[in-house]
């Protein structure tokens, strides 16, 4: 029995070296199969360059110069109008001329310097209450001028138009004369002083003066006011002294 399995163990040592020179020559026709093919690549000819210099660019062309224009043609002469025949006139009677009022213009209103008296003037007078400038004596002819002069309706009649809310002087040693007025101290006052005064009592008459008094023809705000006097004067003065 020894003996009968020994051919057998050698058999089986066969087939397994044989199997495995079989699996070796696989493997090493594979390795040689996988390698790439090693055969020289074949160079492509070889290019042949030459340098060839080429001719300088031509210069370009000059330019053409700008063209002169044509003149414009001359303008057709305009065809000559005839002059149109001159119109005759035809006289026509003027009209007869119609009777209109001429308007005077108005200059506005003139003043004169002498008889304006200055706010200062006024502070300063004398008036009926303190005694009218006399020298102290028993006669206030301030006072008793004034009580005259608003009883005269013509006086407050001409210094209602003359007056515009300022003081008038009528006489500074002389009637002044007023603009827009007849004759010289506004005629209506002028005319009114010199008749009371001409008949005032003698010795007031005769009583000095100095500076100006002021009389006020009412009592009311804004009333018409009359400034006589100059310096050194007597109330005689006014009937006796002419206009400077």
């Amino acid at each position: 029995m020894t003996q009968a399995h020994r051919p057998t163990a050698n058999r089986n040592r066969l087939l397994t070296a044989a199997a495995s020179v079989v699996g070796h020559l696989a493997i090493l026709l594979a390795l040689v199969g996988a390698q790439p093919d090693s055969s020289p690549v074949a160079e492509p000819p070889a290019v042949l360059v030459q340098l060839v210099t080429l001719p300088p660019p031509e210069p370009p062309a000059p330019k053409d110069p700008t063209p002169t224009p044509s003149p414009a043609p001359p303008k057709p002469k305009p065809a000559p109008t005839k002059a149109a025949p001159p119109k005759r006139a035809i006289a026509r009677p003027a009209p007869a001329p119609r009777d209109v009022t001429p308007l005077v213009a108005d200059v506005g209103t003139v003043t004169n310097r002498a008889a304006e008296v200055s706010d200062a003037e006024i502070a300063g007078a004398a008036t009926a209450d303190s005694g009218g400038g006399g020298g102290g004596g028993a006669c206030n002819m301030a006072r008793w001028l004034q009580a005259k002069l608003r009883k005269d309706r013509r006086v407050q009649a001409a210094m209602a138009d003359a007056h515009r809310g300022r003081a008038i002087r009528v006489w500074n040693g002389g009637w002044v004369r007023h603009p827009g007025q007849d004759g010289d101290g506004l005629a209506a006052v002028r005319e009114s002083i010199m008749w009371e005064v001409a008949f005032a009592p003698e010795a007031c008459r005769a009583e000095r003066v100095h500076g100006l008094v002021l009389l006020s023809l009412n009592d009311g705000p804004g009333s018409a006011r009359v400034v006589v006097g100059s310096g050194d004067w007597r109330w005689s003065d006014l009937v006796s002294r002419s206009r400077r």
